[in-house]
Order: structure tokens, then C-alpha cells, then sequence
């Protein structure tokens, strides 16, 4: 019997459903980038995206291609332990072959977390690594609630910030960054989003801020030079330009990071090593 699931996902959190309907969407391309069988059941749990198809009309194929971009960053990484920041409705821990000994960490608002251990369990769904959701606000200590669950700073650690920043003010921003870097040994990893300025001033990206902003999802910073910001944390990074992305896995490039459309706005797509 199917237990009562927790109220849907509202506010910011709608976002998760609506990247999980693109991942959705992608299963039906005849040559998907990756395979993810639990996303459709979780946007029929969480009521559909249909409130945000403005936005995945715009943006679908960049988040189809980023999802694989940070499947490829994870896996190539191969650390023992993976943490998940503002991980919504993310199925990694279910669909992608980990190695032995992984333990994957999810970090998301408590009641997001608790809807979405409960669409888990209405869709049998089973992990392939050990996975340790981790219910907590961002804009607190979580590093205080991720080292309770079991994290070991002196592991090496595969730290995904996907579609994060963006939504945090910079000193937010910067904060997160600061206590990634401080519980990362050496040798960590880590992979996020970004954009610059010019993208969020895009006149194209008006309709997106406006139903954003109806949901308390406001974008609120942006960074000029990734690789400069990483480094003053410890990191050495590198960046991929989505249309770069595109051309790799033969694809047409999404209008919406296309610089013959959108010309010095960008989406950063940056992965990075811990030096330090």
C-alpha cells in the first residue's frame, strides 16, 4: 500500500521538479545521454512541472546536456565519498554505476527531502552505493549536520553544486565555497554551474526571472571569471562551454547558450581539483 506523501515540492524547491521533467523528457529521445527510469515517477508524485514550461521550453536541452556533463565529472572522479548540494530530485545514487565503497551524501531542505524519500519508496527505487540524505537549509551550519551524518573531511570527497549559485547572494555564495573548500582534503573534486552577468540580463531570460521570482527562486549573483573565483578557494578548475558540450555528444547547441544568439552571456559548466 502507498504511503501519503509529503506535501509536493513548493517554492524554490518547484525548481527540483522541473529539472527532473527534462531528465524525464530525455528518456524518450531515441538516443538518450543517460538513463534515469525514477524521474518520471517523481514529477507524477510531485504534480508535474507543467507550472514551469516556459522555462524548460527555453532551457530543457541545457539541462539535459549539464545533467551529463556532471554524470561524466562524478564518475571520472571516483572518490569514496560524493556529496550532492541542493540535490532536489537527483537519482544519481539510483543510475549511475559507482564503484565500490562509495557513500553518497544528498543535502537538501528537510521537507523536500522527506517528499522525496517518500516518492522513492512508492517507486521501489534502490541505490547503488550507500546513500545518506542529509536534511538541512544551505543558508545554515549544514557542514555541522553533513560531518553528523558521517562525512569524513579526510576522505577525498566529489562535491557536485549543480544549479545552486545562482540563487544565492555572493557572500552566500562565497560562504558555501568556503566550507566545501574548508572540509575538502586534497585531491577533492568539484564540479558546479555559474553564469555571468550578461546571461542574467539576457532579455530572453525576463520570462524565466519573472516566474522565478513568483516562486522565491530569485537569481540573485553571477561571476565573471570561474576559474579566478575557484582558485582563490584552492581550487584548480577548467571551464566547458555548453556549445562545446553540445558538439561533443552531437547535439544542437540550445539557443539559449548559443553565442550567436546570446553573445558574451555565459553558462559556466566548471570542473576543479583541491590543491591545498
Amino acid at each position: 500500500m502507498k504511503r501519503v506523501l509529503q506535501r509536493p515540492p513548493v517554492g524554490v524547491a518547484r525548481t527540483a521538479v522541473l529539472i527532473a521533467a527534462a531528465r524525464a523528457t530525455e528518456q524518450r529521445h531515441l538516443r538518450p545521454l543517460f538513463t534515469d527510469p525514477l524521474a518520471a515517477g517523481l514529477v507524477e508524485a510531485a504534480g508535474s512541472a507543467s507550472d514551469l514550461n516556459g522555462v524548460r521550453t527555453l532551457a530543457g536541452e541545457h539541462f539535459v546536456l549539464r545533467t551529463r556533463y556532471f554524470d561524466d565529472q562524478l564518475l571520472s572522479s571516483a572518490r569514496p565519498q560524493v556529496v550532492i548540494m541542493a540535490a532536489g530530485l537527483d537519482t544519481r545514487a539510483f543510475r549511475l554505476p559507482w564503484p565500490p565503497g562509495t557513500t553518497l551524501f544528498e543535502l537538501d531542505l528537510p521537507e523536500l527531502v522527506e517528499f522525496k524519500e517518500d516518492a522513492l519508496h512508492d517507486l521501489h527505487a534502490r541505490p547503488r552505493c550507500e546513500r545518506i540524505p542529509v536534511p538541512c537549509d544551505l543558508r545554515d551550519d549544514w557542514a555541522s549536520a553533513l560531518i553528523h551524518a558521517g562525512f569524513d573531511p579526510n576522505r577525498p570527497t566529489a562535491w557536485l553544486l549543480e544549479g545552486l549559485f545562482m540563487f544565492l547572494p555572493p557572500d552566500a555564495g562565497d560562504r558555501i565555497l568556503y566550507w566545501v573548500s574548508a572540509l575538502s582534503t586534497r585531491g577533492s573534486t568539484l564540479a558546479l554551474e555559474h553564469v555571468n552577468r550578461a546571461f542574467r540580463e539576457l532579455p530572453q531570460m525576463r520570462a524565466v526571472h519573472e516566474r522565478f521570482d513568483a516562486l522565491d527562486a530569485r537569481w540573485r549573483s553571477d561571476v565573471e571569471d570561474p576559474v579566478e573565483w575557484l582558485a582563490s578557494h584552492g581550487w584548480h578548475a577548467s571551464v566547458t562551454h555548453p556549445a562545446d558540450l553540445a558538439a561533443r555528444h552531437e547535439r544542437a547547441v540550445p539557443a539559449i547558450t548559443d553565442p550567436a544568439k546570446v553573445g558574451d552571456a555565459r553558462i559556466w559548466l566548471a570542473s576543479a581539483i583541491h590543491a591545498v
